[in-house]
């Protein structure tokens, strides 16, 4: 299903999003945590589950981690070995500058006869040592398993400096890239200012648009605002003062999440532009992580909802 509605391009596709634990856990740990990952995900009929590839960005930012880095468990590794019974197509980040091109080659036949889905991921910035870039990737997995359906990343934020993340995506489509996945979206301005040269300029070239997926994540403390500033998520500071100085501000950023979302949602269902959400918690904290659960419930029903009235209309 996941692989049809990202060919024919269709509007409402929804995912959930996560890191894999650390690969310190013990074996009983990492059993316990996946349990009962399972139990909250196999509720939430969702299209797709996202697994990240975690690298090290220190040299992204002078600024210091507010959470240490930990290696965490391979995402492919924790996906057969630990969710195997959730039934639900995942789709594996890989950072490709970490590998080899033996070691990205090795992955990408590996299970040739099933169906994949990857977001091959590049450099976290212009000093970082990389092994492979991104259109040597591309062009692997061209070659070796037409089976393996590819996505990548975009960052809508990113335009308002360099007016130019339409035309990488154009680039990464020409590459084969079929779906997009957005950093997570705080600001409206941004990515409506993105997708409105996306959509003009696939009209004018007469290209078809791909699904993008607008990441949203709940913000539930202020250790976790600083973490999604380090990450460059790009918050306005009206809403960071919002958030810093609310009495919830778990609930006060669950709310505006979906305000912005269904903002862009709806700018998009007006274009014909084929957009999707994805929802993840950056924080293992229990609290947060049952807040993005419930969003996924809600996004989906309010995209159904959005749907159908665009559809009579």
């Amino acid at each position: 299903m996941l692989k049809d509605k990202i060919l024919r391009r269709e509007t409402g596709i929804i995912t959930y999003g996560m890191t894999p634990p650390k690969e310190t856990h013990s074996l009983e740990k990492m059993a316990e945590i996946s349990h009962k990952q399972c139990e909250r995900l196999q509720k939430l009929q969702i299209d797709g589950l996202i697994l990240y590839d975690v690298q090290e960005e220190s040299d992204r930012i002078d600024q210091d981690r507010p959470f240490p880095y930990l290696q965490t468990v391979d995402p492919t590794t924790y996906s057969k070995t630990y969710l195997s019974k959730l039934h639900i197509p995942k789709i594996i980040y890989r950072c490709v500058g970490k590998y080899t091109e033996e070691q990205l080659a090795e992955w990408i036949q590996a299970d040739l006869e099933e169906e994949r889905f990857s977001v091959f991921v590049g450099a976290s910035s212009s000093k970082q040592d990389v092994q492979m870039g991104l259109p040597e990737a591309y062009a692997l997995s061209r070659k070796l398993n037409d089976n393996l359906t590819l996505g990548a990343v975009v960052i809508p934020e990113r335009h308002m400096k360099k007016d130019d993340e339409h035309l990488r995506m154009i680039n990464k489509i020409a590459s084969g890239s079929r779906f997009f996945i957005s950093q997570a979206t705080y600001n409206v301005e941004a990515s409506k200012n993105f997708l409105s040269d996306y959509y003009y300029h696939c009209k004018e070239n007469k290209l078809d648009m791909v699904p993008i997926l607008m990441n949203i994540a709940p913000c539930g403390s202020t250790k976790t605002l600083e973490f999604m500033k380090w990450l460059g998520i790009s918050i306005p500071k009206w809403l960071e003062n919002d958030l810093k100085y609310s009495h919830d501000v778990l609930d006060k950023s669950v709310s505006v999440s979906q305000q912005i979302f269904e903002e862009i949602f709806e700018f998009g269902l007006e274009k014909g532009i084929p957009i999707g959400c994805s929802v993840e918690s950056v924080s293992t904290r229990k609290v947060e992580i049952e807040a993005s659960i419930q969003l996924v419930h809600e996004i989906k029903a309010m995209m159904a909802k959005k749907m159908r009235s665009s559809f009579v209309f």
